[in-house]
């Protein structure tokens, strides 16, 4: 997370932008230059993808004590839609914050454009191979975002997430990416501490994600094969990025949030064992993955989906002088605590980056600029897949200038995904030391 530290308030209010010239008016909200006055102009928030995370973060937006209102959704599923604009309404004690007529519910894969085209911050939380493509026309109409994590599913999702990011910067518009633990008291407490040098150089990074996996939908009659897929986006790599990048991210990011930088290289081994049925798309059901840091230090990386085996999704580190064993605890090298974090009264994290960036929005500051560390952190998981999907070691350079898209050539109902069942029902998977990933 990146931050503006001086705080900067811009001059004119969006009341004073509208009692200017048209042109003026349109040239400096496409900058992102405007504030919002508090008790008359409403924020207005635009939500695309309207499934669980979705419906969380227009509940947590609508709750960020800011003057906001939901006005748009979009959806590639009319029955999505509906449920999720009922759940939010059902969440809020008051729901005089939801103004989402019949006409700016939209159906279908270019729904995004006319939610932008109606909202001032948009909540991007469709399955993330969307997110490149969603992100830089929110930036290009001159939009603050939120945006769930991970930012796209291959390299050249991630080039583009890179270049808008810096677009939104010139712009000076607000982005949060749903990376929350940059936004958790704890962490940010036990990561200030680290970065203070309280256990010395970090050593090793150890990192989990170790579950019993998420749902499944299955098959139902008359489903397209682009259907299928889109209703079980987290088993397709062109949706999903496999668990290693959809949830794993969050885990490898904190380890490159406390080294303050980037891996530079991986190897490592994963496979299907449990999960390997027709359900189970292309992903792999376990992952391992040793990352090295330019300075020669070490993250090892794990993440897990297989029921009936040891849970555990945290972090921790070594330094030269002492040990994090997890988050809000240090120690000295004999395991003496040194400092532990008390939590108990911390404020949820998923409403604290809410109230940031809203708060930010309502008052004209430029103060979130989040786009970048969340590319390049899901670019670490992009490279961990790339690993254990071919065996071999991959370089960070090599990787990130791959050229090899795993995105449709069409979106439509009836277009070919990029990838197909055979005869049986079951889809092509990684075979390590086979596979090629670039």
């Amino acid at each position: 997370m990146e931050s503006n530290s001086s705080g900067k308030r811009f001059p004119l209010t969006r009341r004073q932008f509208v009692q200017s010239s048209a042109a003026a008016t349109a040239g400096l909200m496409a900058s992102g230059n405007f504030a919002f006055a508090q008790g008359s102009d409403a924020i207005k928030v635009g939500l695309i993808g309207c499934g669980g995370r979705g419906t969380g973060a227009a509940v947590q937006a609508m709750r960020s004590k800011q003057n906001v209102k939901l006005v748009a959704m979009a959806d590639a599923f009319k029955d999505r839609l509906d449920s999720s604009l009922e759940n939010i309404m059902e969440e809020l004690d008051d729901t005089s914050c939801i103004a989402v007529p019949e006409e700016n519910k939209f159906v279908g894969f270019d729904g995004y454009k006319d939610v932008i085209a109606a909202s001032d911050v948009i909540i991007l939380t469709t399955p993330p191979g969307f997110r490149p493509m969603h992100f830089e026309a929110a930036i290009e109409a001159g939009k603050h975002v939120f945006m769930e994590k991970p930012v796209a599913t291959d390299a050249p999702g991630i080039r583009q997430v890179l270049k808008t990011a810096k677009k939104a910067k010139e712009k000076q518009l607000n982005v949060v990416v749903g990376l929350q633990r940059h936004y958790q008291t704890v962490y940010r407490e036990w990561v200030n501490r680290i970065h203070e040098g309280a256990i010395g150089d970090i050593v090793t990074s150890h990192v989990y994600w170790n579950s019993r996996g998420v749902w499944v939908r299955p098959r139902k009659e008359g489903q397209t094969e682009m259907e299928y897929q889109m209703r079980n986006w987290y088993y397709f790599n062109w949706l999903c990025g496999d668990h290693i990048t959809e949830q794993h991210i969050h885990n490898i990011d904190v380890s490159n949030w406390v080294k303050k930088g980037y891996p530079v290289r991986a190897h490592g081994m994963g496979g299907r064992q449990v999960r390997n049925g027709k359900d189970h798309g292309e992903i792999f059901d376990h992952h391992f993955v040793e990352f090295e840091y330019a300075d020669g230090s070490r993250m090892f990386s794990q993440c897990r989906h297989q029921e009936g085996c040891m849970n555990r999704v945290t972090e921790a580190f070594q330094g030269t002088n002492g040990y994090a064993p997890k988050p809000g605890v240090l120690q000295t090298p004999s395991g003496y605590t040194i400092w532990e974090h008390d939590d108990e009264n911390d404020p949820n994290p998923y409403q604290v980056e809410h109230d940031e960036l809203f708060a930010a929005v309502a008052a004209g500051e430029f103060k979130y600029a989040d786009a970048k560390n969340g590319a390049m952190s899901t670019m670490t998981s992009i490279l961990g897949r790339m690993a254990t999907y071919s065996g071999q070691v991959i370089e960070w350079e090599d990787a990130i200038k791959s050229d090899l898209s795993l995105m449709p050539k069409k979106y439509a109902w009836d277009a070919e995904p990029p990838i197909l069942p055979d005869a049986d029902g079951y889809y092509p998977i990684a075979i390590p030391g086979k596979t090629k990933v670039l």
